[in-house]
């Protein structure tokens, strides 16, 4: 990785951004101060709701941070399939005496006002998930000194993010928790990731960019390890998702360790799109169902999901995580960064003497 862009970050550590209220500004500020680049999340917010996380965030720290954007999505979903969805949820808007969502809800999630603020009043990194934004638009971030990064999910995304000229590639394996950033929605591909070791390999001889590795990584060993595939840093979502700052309901938090969800699975069953998630009822009823049809699906979800957590039943709740999930410590954000720096560098020291990772 370039060292400019390294120099943002001492530790090789990358919080990732969680849309939906997690990746909040002091969670952000406790890794950036750690020595790792925090991040926001600017999915599902308006752009004055991103800018006011912004100025929160500067008030917190002085060091280089991130803002996530997601691609605007295009129109493909069946409105049919839809309907038939929305009849099949019925029982659950009863049940948590909620009304379900208008699924017409908005599709570019404030895409173009967003870029406006953030070329207005510039941040240090920009992340993009869903897709590539054009060369106009990472041209016009690296005219006002942002770095961008963008998600891929296979070689072909990674070219298409090298076209686009982006500073690096976030390569996100099929073992990561919540949305996969894949730049297509296929349904016949579902199931058929790739893991991260192999994917980060794979990225690494297909193009000339950093990379940034994510999916499924808990510990500094795992961390050590991607960077001998060739990765430059490692972005941990589920790992930092339990800490004390993350905005994530308690409810979303304990499961991540109760031996109740024994094990993750990618669904629509949330939001239309692949998501990787604990496995609980919801998830379990819904998911073999649900169409492709996001972010559709995701507004007509989304009062079931907040009556849900107002009832404090997780089964309802879309529990994103990781395939590491109940590797998850109860650490301070910034604390969690010292202990997996340490565990990279004991790795490290393992590795150069021959010994085997931890």
């Amino acid at each position: 990785m370039s060292s400019a862009l390294t120099d943002l970050f001492p530790h090789p550590i990358v919080q990732a951004p969680m849309a939906g209220g997690v990746s909040v500004p002091k969670l952000a500020a406790a890794v950036c101060e750690a020595g790792g680049l925090g991040f926001l999340a600017a999915g599902y917010k308006t752009a004055d709701g991103m800018y006011e996380e912004i100025k929160q965030l500067r008030s917190l720290t002085g060091r280089p941070f991130g803002v996530n954007l997601f691609m605007p999505q295009p129109e493909y979903a069946d409105p049919a399939a839809i309907d038939v969805y929305a009849h099949q949820l019925a029982g659950e808007a009863s049940w948590y005496e909620a009304e379900l969502g208008d699924p017409d809800s908005g599709r570019d999630d404030g895409y173009e006002t967003k870029l406006a603020v953030l070329r207005d009043n510039p941040v240090p990194v920009v992340s993009f998930h869903f897709g590539t934004p054009s060369r106009e638009v990472v041209d016009a971030l690296h005219r006002v000194g942002t770095f961008v990064l963008v998600t891929a999910t296979t070689p072909d995304e990674a070219r298409a993010v090298e076209r686009a000229g982006a500073d690096a590639v976030i390569a996100q394996g099929v073992e990561a928790g919540g949305h996969q950033g894949t730049h297509r929605d296929i349904p016949e591909t579902d199931g058929s990731g790739i893991g991260l070791l192999s994917l980060v390999a794979q990225i690494r001889e297909t193009v000339n960019l950093p990379i940034i590795a994510a999916g499924g990584i808990m510990r500094g060993g795992q961390i050590a390890a991607v960077l001998a595939a060739g990765a430059s840093a490692a972005q941990l979502g589920t790992a930092f998702l339990a800490t004390a700052e993350s905005g994530a309901n308690a409810l979303h938090k304990q499961a991540l360790t109760n031996p109740l969800f024994v094990r993750t699975e990618l669904t629509r069953a949330f939001s239309g799109r692949p998501a990787r998630g604990l496995v609980n009822r919801f998830l379990r009823e819904h998911g073999p169902y649900a169409p492709a049809a996001y972010p559709e699906i995701h507004h007509l979800t989304s009062p079931l999901r907040k009556a849900a957590a107002k009832a404090g039943d997780a089964q309802g709740m879309a529990l994103w995580a990781g395939q590491g999930h109940w590797m998850a410590r109860e650490l301070p954000a910034g604390q969690l960064v010292e202990v997996l720096a340490g565990e990279l560098a004991a790795a490290r020291t393992a590795l150069s003497g021959g010994g085997g990772i931890r």
